[in-house]
């Protein structure tokens, strides 16, 4: 199935493989080959698919094409190329084409002056939503030997009958940043294409380019399908790396927000003093920024504030273009982003990555750090400003995973019913008529598919067919299905659906914010932030701040609730989830602190001293206030009462989409418990669900009443009513064509759309196993959620791998806790309501450490203080909140 090349052939036996004028070429410009490029090239010139995942700057792209520009030369010279396209390169990303097309055309070009006037010409395209009528019609007449697309633009192009028969012979298809697509639906998509594509032009060799990713069989699984053989050429740490973390301050904890903002600041200019250029991720667009004209301020006494940009999703193509030029040319010293520039366009040399807080996953902080040092030979720079000890802790085992090249695995949606609707219209378009079995056959040869249930294959073709009888709802059949013959057919409106919809990103909009009262227009936030909103939650808007209460179509309707604490912080949807395994390690590290020294976290973590003691002071506080340090084989559950209400903070470190699935079910739980509602905060560290009242709960019978049998049926009654299902089942009847944006030269706006899928819930919720229904429910689940990470928690506790401790109640949170009460009030840069926070809670945690020294009998235990809280603890904690 996959097979790991084990040794890298010498550089000058794989150069004899390349026509002498490429091999020469190659010579002169670079010298010698590169480790992917000594793997890839002798593997492709033999035929074989390859999977080469190696970082950026050591010439992966050059390893995938270098073998391909050399058959292809030769063709010419034989007078063998055709008015057709041998090579299709795939990527996520419409610029990293165009950056693509100038890579290409760049050694073309160059090796095409080494040959006589006449020689045929190589030619090289972009075929992508931007490209114009007029270019399209001109590739139909003179088709690119090679073509740049991206995975919609191939379905399309494979789906429109005169452009299809220009790929019937493709040679190649390369398949590029395949890390990025293989954990989303557009990677979904693309695996089906690619089987309709084999279907079509018979086998073609699949080459697939990865930054650093784990595992990789999974990923050549991913890249080759059903009985395809794939080798990998594993090259991820061919480029050395020099990742650390810095504590901007001697004192992480006392140190006020100015002191700390300024400290940050400081450590930036000076590192940017230090290097040629420098890029510096935020981990959201708000910050992004902030980040950006403040540090301007700064670099402006050194003459340097004309040279800072940002750089991110919502700026415009044109802005992006301009940085990524300006970066390249070396007109610009600093460029800020989030993560638009993760991935592999060409930006040039950069000699330094700045991480402000932490990038949540090993796998994130390898391929940012991996953008510094451009050449196989430099040295990937790395440097991780942390802003709390959280931040600190976190990034300590982030770095020490990422040095040790320990990965986070991949996640790969499985079975998406609404991705495999448009396949099967899109293979009725390209045969005319399928068999059933062959329909079936081509699904299961694609990896997300091979565990597909029959069962859910067949509610597909049955939605499609219009057996659910939805046509009152305007939802008509796309396809045919004759049951005599068990034969698909296209229906005479399908094409015009496909090449209208087809496509698996959704259309996201601003989302009104309107005083259910007045009806006043009070504002806009992302849809991406309104889907996580439930009934009483309190947000920010404008600095006000005000509660959700209900939601029709685009709008969220809410009331004024001046003086209370946010429980959604603005930029929260934005926020990178610390994945799954790195979340492990870093409660793995929790228990490790309690019997390390501060010289052996310096010398094994590679901190600064005052670091280490941050750390060493933390885990001490958190064991002498509640005598547990909750992390990989012990959870915490601890109560916490506020004046009005009680609180049960969860410390489970399982990765924050593990959590928000764990958090739902114990929330469902709860409320059946109490019978009141039950909020949720969910963090990367735990969450914690509050009560109104301090109702007396069970707390283990709690814990123990969710088991892996029940876990998924709860979370699936907790999502259904939800902001999150009526927007994500939106997408899902979008992608599935349940719902058409375009139909007949009309377009839907998003608000129609999404009263549209509101409507339609109510009317297939009852239908059984109804698959756009289904599908909405397992993408919540398994891709927004990790409902996997949650199943495994509870297994864990159920069969006693983990203990499970209880403290409480308590007036005051303990240490651990902070972090999860606090809720990430504030963004990296504007922290000071979170930070003033954060001191008030460690203060009150020190004094009733200190009283519980002096006075062991008198007072609030530690273990087991009193119940009813004082008046004054709520209230000044409410005060820091807000």
């Amino acid at each position: 199935m996959y097979e790991l090349l084990r040794e890298l052939p010498p550089s000058e036996e794989v150069l004899q493989l390349l026509h002498p004028t490429v091999r020469d070429w190659f010579k002169e410009k670079y010298g010698n080959l590169s480790p992917p490029q000594r793997g890839a090239i002798k593997l492709i010139k033999e035929g074989k698919n390859v999977l080469i995942s190696s970082p950026t700057g050591t010439g992966k792209t050059l390893a995938a094409f270098l073998g391909i520009i050399d058959s292809l030369f030769r063709m010419a010279e034989g007078g063998l190329l055709e008015d057709k396209v041998y090579a299709v390169y795939v990527s996520p990303l419409r610029a990293l084409g165009n950056d693509m097309r100038r890579n290409l055309i760049e050694p073309l070009n160059e090796i095409y002056q080494r040959v006589e006037e006449g020689f045929p010409e190589i030619r090289v395209a972009i075929r992508t939503s931007d490209t114009p009528p007029s270019e399209k019609q001109k590739q139909l007449r003179r088709p690119p030997h090679i073509l740049i697309t991206t995975p919609e633009s191939l379905a399309l192009s494979l789906a429109s009958p005169k452009f299809r028969e220009k790929l019937k012979d493709v040679k190649w298809v390369i398949v590029d940043e395949i890390h990025e697509m293989a954990s989303s639906k557009r990677g979904t998509h693309l695996t089906l294409t690619l089987e309709r594509l084999a279907l079509h032009a018979g086998e073609f060799q699949r080459v697939g380019l990865s930054a650093t990713i784990h595992p990789l069989e999974t990923v050549a699984k991913f890249l080759g399908g059903r009985g395809r053989e794939v080798w990998i050429v594993d090259a991820r740490f061919a480029k050395p790396v020099d990742i650390k973390v810095i504590c901007p301050v001697k004192d992480i904890v006392n140190a006020d927000a100015e002191e700390l903002n300024d400290a940050i600041y400081r450590t930036m200019v000076k590192l940017i003093k230090e290097h040629r250029a420098v890029l510096i991720f935020t981990n959201t667009r708000h910050s992004t920024e902030k980040v950006a004209f403040k540090l301007k301020q700064y670099l402006e006494k050194e003459g340097l504030a004309d040279k800072v940009a940002a750089h991110h999703s919502s700026l415009s193509r044109e802005v992006r273009l301009e940085v990524e030029e300006k970066l390249k040319k070396g007109e610009l010293k600093v460029v800020v982003t989030s993560t638009s520039l993760e991935m592999g366009i060409d930006i040039g040399h950069v000699d330094l990555v700045i991480l402000l807080s932490s990038p949540k996953s090993v796998s994130r902080l390898l391929q940012r750090v991996g953008r510094a040092g451009h050449r196989i030979d430099a040295v990937s720079k790395g440097r991780i400003i942390v802003v709390d000890r959280d931040d600190l802790l976190e990034n300590a085992v982030l770095a020490k995973l990422a040095r040790e090249k320990k990965i986070d695995r991949v996640r790969i949606p499985k079975n998406a019913l609404d991705v495999l609707a448009q396949h099967l219209i899109a293979l009725t378009l390209e045969l005319g008529e399928v068999p059933y079995e062959l329909a079936l056959e081509v699904t299961k040869r694609a990896y997300p598919y091979w565990e597909l249930d029959e069962k859910d294959f067949e509610s597909v073709v049955k939605y499609l067919a219009g057996e659910y009888g939805l046509e009152e709802e305007k939802v008509f059949p796309k396809l045919f299905w004759d049951k005599e013959r068990n034969v698909l057919r296209r229906k005479r409106t399908s094409r015009m659906i496909f090449l209208m919809n087809a496509g698996t990103i959704p259309d996201e909009s601003k989302v009104k914010v309107v005083d259910a009262k007045s009806g006043k227009l009070l504002g806009h936030v992302e849809e991406l932030f309104a889907q996580n909103l439930v009934p009483g939650d309190v947000f920010v808007l404008s600095g006000k701040t005000y509660r959700f209460l209900y939601s029709k179509g685009m709008s969220v309707y809410v009331e004024p609730a001046p003086s209370e604490r946010p429980t959604v912080p603005a930029w929260f949807s934005e926020m990178l989830p610390l994945a799954y395994d790195s979340a492990r390690e870093v409660a793995k590290f929790r228990e490790m602190l309690v019997d390390m020294s501060v010289e052996q976290l310096v010398e094994e973590y590679q901190l600064e001293p005052w670091a280490a003691r941050s750390l060493k002071e933390y885990v001490q506080e958190q064991l002498e206030y509640v005598g547990a340090v909750p992390g990989d084989s012990t959870y915490l559950v601890e109560i916490w009462d506020e004046e009005d209400r009680r609180n049960f903070i969860f410390h489970f470190l399982i990765g924050r989409r593990g959590i928000d699935a764990l958090s739902r079910a114990y929330a469902y739980k709860l409320g059946q418990l109490t019978g009141t509602n039950v909020s949720v905060t969910v963090t990367d560290y735990g969450f914690m669900l509050t009560v109104p009242g301090h109702p007396e709960v069970d707390v283990r019978e709690l814990v123990f009443s969710v088991t892996p049998e029940n876990l998924r049926r709860y979370v699936e009654e907790a999502v259904k009513r939800t902001e999150l299902f009526k927007r994500r089942f939106r997408h899902c009847a979008q992608r599935g064509f349940m719902i058409l944006k375009r139909y007949r030269g009309r377009e839907k706006s998003p608000e129609r759309m999404q009263l549209s899928a509101q409507q339609l819930i109510k009317v297939v919720e009852g239908l059984e196993d109804f698959p756009i229904y289904k599908e909405t429910l397992r993408e919540i689940l398994e891709d927004y959620m990790n409902v996997e990470a949650a199943e495994e928690t509870v297994r864990r506790i159920v069969e006693g791998e983990v203990e499970v401790k209880v403290v409480g109640p308590l007036d005051v949170p303990s240490p651990f806790s902070h972090v999860i009460v606090a809720n990430a009030f504030s963004d990296v840069v504007l922290m000071e309501d979170k930070r003033k926070l954060l001191q008030r809670l460690r203060e009150m945690v020190l004094k009733k450490i200190q009283s519980s020294k002096e006075s062991p009998s008198s007072g609030t235990s530690t273990f087991t203080p009193s119940a009813s809280p004082s008046a004054s603890t709520s209230a000044s904690l409410t005060e820091g909140s807000k």
